[in-house]
């Protein structure tokens, strides 16, 4: 199906890029990073001019990958492509745990068992057709895995910082698909900090989150595949677990170019920014009233992937959280192997920690009163939970001198 995708003609409708703060205008087809300002740059589409050249039953009859939507992605050539498969993911009801009206959608399924596979071949790709030969990135594990794996298809030479903390099958993971990656004393940012000293430096392209533009337009497939696959409605809610908050600005994205396309009408889920509790800047400047973020010291949460002290995008995260009538939502550690350890025993589907996280912050709104029982919510899990430690919860048994089986 994917090859059916990857074989129609290309046709792109990209205009320019635009910085998400100030507006000003820059080329497309060209290598860019932040903004004039620091800012993240956005894609813009020709939507007028899409929406003349393909109906939404057009792109309903698509075999269902992440290509399938190559008009609103920013690729020309699809001799530059670099794919390993990147599958349209289920919804999966979790009636026990969450309840009735909760379904998961689960990332985890994708190339590299992560949704960051989405971003990071758009990333990627772009950085191919744009004669990119070396990157760099910081990563607390699972994006560092998906750039190694594409990054190595592309021929592009990489090389990842992650903190030393960094689960240990992420770090390994990493290395064995071909990238050098380093443990550093220190988080996420401050590898960031690293890789920014040696985009200086002129060593390599810093494809740090939203340093470049194009990981946005990957990550808000989530939210144009939410809508085709609910029918082309969105659900009253979304939770999303936020680091660097990529994907719940690329689906806020993709929700008005939809509204733009007349695919879907106005209507727009409540987005929940899920943290946690040891490493919360959004949600407390959330709370402040602020449109920026300051940087969250001592971070600590076993749920490493939304470990971000500090987002470049904070304005934009909060901006989509307040505009859609959301919250951002923060929840302790111990409510979050709570929900992963209830969604597996219960309903059969292990999550990692941050999309348990993301079912902890449900509970939390539904007992808040910020969402109904009956409104039907989804919930992000990030990543395939077999990339994360588990309790060792078997018991022994000797073979020569067996129990009453019937007891066991």
């Amino acid at each position: 199906m994917l090859t059916d995708n990857l074989r129609a003609d290309r046709q792109t409708f990209v205009t320019h890029l635009e910085c998400s703060l100030t507006g000003e205008r820059y080329e497309a087809d060209r290598l860019h990073g932040l903004s004039a300002v620091g800012r993240p740059l956005l894609v813009r589409y020709d939507l007028t001019g899409m929406r003349r050249a393909l109906s939404r039953d057009e792109l309903s009859a698509r075999a269902t990958d992440l290509w399938r939507w190559r008009e609103l992605l920013p690729v020309r050539g699809t001799a530059n492509i670099v794919s390993l498969g990147e599958i349209e993911t289920p919804l999966i009801p979790i009636p026990k745990s969450g309840g009735g009206k909760v379904l998961v959608k689960d990332e985890g399924r994708l190339p590299t068992g992560s949704f960051k596979a989405r971003g990071l071949v758009m990333a990627v790709t772009m950085a191919r057709e744009l004669g990119v030969t070396k990157i760099a990135m910081p990563t607390n594990g699972n994006a560092g895995a998906a750039l190694a794996a594409y990054a190595s298809r592309a021929g592009i030479e990489t090389v990842v910082f992650c903190p030393d903390d960094t689960p240990e099958i992420n770090v390994r993971e990493i290395a064995a698909q071909g990238a050098r990656v380093y443990r550093v004393n220190g988080l996420i940012d401050e590898c960031g900090a690293i890789v920014g000293q040696g985009a200086a430096e002129g060593l390599w392209f810093d494809f740090s989150t939203l340093k470049e533009p194009y990981r946005i337009e990957g990550k808000k497939t989530m939210g144009l595949e939410l809508a085709a696959q609910l029918g082309w409605r969105l659900p009253q809610a979304i939770f999303y677990p936020t680091g660097g908050g990529t994907g719940l600005i690329g689906m806020w994205k993709a929700f008005a170019e939809l509204e733009a396309l007349g695919w879907i009408g106005p209507e727009r889920p409540k987005m929940f920014a899920v943290q946690a509790s040891g490493c919360a800047p959004i949600v407390r400047a959330f709370e402040a009233g602020e449109e920026h973020a300051v940087r969250w010291e001592d971070a600590q949460t076993v749920a490493a992937g939304i470990r971000v002290p500090k987002a470049v995008g904070d304005f934009l995260i909060l901006r989509a959280v307040r505009e859609s009538g959301g919250r951002a939502v923060a929840v302790g550690d111990p409510a979050i192997l709570q929900a992963v350890a209830d969604c597996a025993e219960k309903d059969g589907l292990l999550l990692c920690p941050e999309g348990g996280a993301t079912l902890a912050a449900y509970r939390s709104a539904l007992a808040a009163g910020w969402i109904e029982e009956e409104d039907e919510a989804v919930l992000f899990n990030c990543a395939t939970g077999l990339k994360y430690p588990m309790p060792d919860r078997s018991r022994t048994l000797d073979r020569n001198a067996l129990p009453d089986l019937a007891a066991m």
